[in-house]
């Protein structure tokens, strides 16, 4: 299925999303030809009652200031995304959704589920509990766009796949089938000496799968070394220059936290480029 519908997910507070990331969601959705939808949140803080009645401070107040703050963010960043989308002449629709900051998370899991594809920027400066959300609640596949500039603006030149030969890495290939055909490059990377591999076949029966559907690959194995496969791959995509890497996400939600897989965890804390996740 082609990515004809994206979604981008705009964060209001503690600090809004830079206007960089409407700007490559919109590149994204125009490589497509895609339909793109922002939303973005107006949170309220809640606050327990008896916090509320205490005399120390005009704690209503400060809460009012913080829901006006996010609201101010709300607003900007959809009028900065809409003016952007215009520029680039793509089909697109802002939303603006109000909820308190506990909620946020689920709002925007059953907007993703509605969509071929979500966009998530990720800060450095404060937990990613937005894309966890996302990527093991929609059952849909999301793009990670880290908030920090990169040298290079978004491309589709070099495509990276981490491959292991497993479930969770065949299901990311499945769903990044409308980006790896539109790839100038595409690179299936395994990392060798770091766990065991269980499969009877070779990464070049996956090769071969891909150039059924034209796409030629170009086989890369690396070794590990010591390193864990989070620090594996930042290096290697580094090295290739790498614009995109896809990979299966390992993890399942547990009382509302997340236990992740060593890679997973790694690179969704501080990515180092655009990463498509799929779980």
């Amino acid at each position: 299925m082609a990515f004809k519908d994206i979604l981008l997910t705009l964060t209001s507070y503690p600090d809004p999303t830079p206007t960089t990331v409407a700007e490559n969601a919109v590149a994204i959705a125009a490589a497509f030809g895609a339909h793109l939808a922002a939303v973005a949140c107006e949170v309220h803080v809640e606050v327990p009652g008896h916090f509320l009645s205490g005399a120390m401070a005009n704690i209503p107040g400060m809460i009012a200031g913080e829901a006006e703050k996010s609201r101010n963010n709300a607003k900007a960043m959809l009028a900065a995304f809409d003016t952007a989308a215009n520029k680039a002449g793509i089909l697109h629709e802002t939303q603006l959704e109000k909820c308190p900051t506990f909620a946020v998370p689920d709002l925007l899991v059953e907007h993703a589920r509605l969509r071929d594809l979500t966009i998530v920027p990720v800060p450095d400066s404060y937990d990613q509990w937005y894309a966890e959300a996302v990527i093991f609640g929609s059952g849909r596949p999301t793009l990670i766009l880290p908030e920090k500039p990169r040298a290079r603006p978004f491309q589709l030149g070099t495509v990276a796949v981490a491959w292991d030969f497993s479930r969770a890495a065949a299901r990311a290939i499945s769903d990044a089938m409308p980006l790896l055909e539109k790839a100038g490059k595409v690179r299936i990377v395994t990392v060798v000496n770091e766990k065991k591999l269980d499969s009877r076949h070779s990464a070049e029966a996956l090769a071969k799968n891909l150039a059924r559907h034209g796409i030629d690959v170009v086989l890369d194995k690396v070794d590990a070394d010591g390193r864990s496969i989070g620090e594996v791959l930042e290096d290697y995509t580094a090295a290739q220059q790498v614009d995109v890497l896809v990979m299966g996400a390992y993890g399942q939600p547990r009382w509302r936290e997340f236990i992740l897989g060593g890679a997973t965890k790694s690179l969704l804390s501080k990515p180092p480029l655009p990463i498509l996740f799929s779980h």
